[in-house]
């Protein structure tokens, strides 16, 4: 785990970490609630800067009023930003919401499209929200760069790119494709309950033998085991 780890030891250090998460976490998928690819795109629009657990307080209400593009695009403005608003930002939610709907009915039909490349030309939706559609709804694999995965692969040294297409470039090729949703999950489930930004549980972790960054939190078995959480953050 030194600087000079070669191209061949990352990999291998990398898929066993990713072996050790499955083992650690083998019940991880995605935590936005959602039955359709209209609602899972929905949902993650919703997620950015709020919690999953906050997403899925409101969007039982959306959906039952605007159960897909065609009735959320022609929603009232006031009343989709009343729904959302415990999610924060919510009147720019609001429009990103409402013109993606609007997009999706004017140009796909209104079915969510199920490419990368026509995903992205949504309102509001990017490589990230794309890659969470993809991999959950739709079945293709992808690598979801949210801010739990980037800084822990920068901590696991798999990359030290900031940028988050960079970031997926060099983890995908560290992977097999198949492999990359689901090492999306584990790696936010990771995030999420022990490898904390400020205080990692690093006493209690399973890779603390395979992580160079071993040592930024508490190394002290019980005091890092009060440090694990059990599920995703309110």
């Amino acid at each position: 785990m030194a600087a000079t780890e070669s191209k061949l030891a990352l990999t291998r250090r990398a898929r066993k970490i990713n072996r050790e998460l499955d083992a650690t976490y083998p019940d991880a998928h995605c935590e936005l609630d959602f039955t359709s690819p209209f609602e899972l795109l929905i949902a993650t629009v919703l997620s950015a800067q709020t919690t999953d657990v906050r997403v899925n307080g409101v969007t039982p209400t959306l959906f039952a009023r605007y159960p897909d593009a065609v009735a959320l695009a022609a929603a009232e403005r006031d009343d989709v930003e009343k729904i959302i608003q415990p999610t924060g930002f919510f009147r720019a939610k609001t429009q990103s919401i409402l013109g993606l709907s609007q997009a999706i009915v004017e140009r796909f039909g209104g079915e969510v499209p199920g490419t990368l490349k026509d995903l992205v030309t949504l309102p509001g939706v990017g490589r990230k929200t794309a890659n969470v559609v993809l991999g959950n709804a739709f079945g293709v694999p992808g690598i979801t760069v949210d801010t739990h995965f980037g800084r822990l692969v920068r901590r696991f040294g798999w990359t030290s790119q900031t940028d988050p297409d960079k970031v997926e470039a060099e983890i995908g090729a560290l992977f097999p494709k198949s492999e990359w949703t689901m090492l999306s999950h584990r790696v936010i489930w990771h995030g999420r309950r022990r490898c904390h930004a400020r205080r990692p549980a690093c006493g209690a972790c399973p890779l603390a033998r395979l992580c160079p960054s071993f040592g930024e939190g508490p190394t002290d078995p019980k005091v890092a085991a009060k440090l694990v959480r059990e599920g995703p953050r309110a």
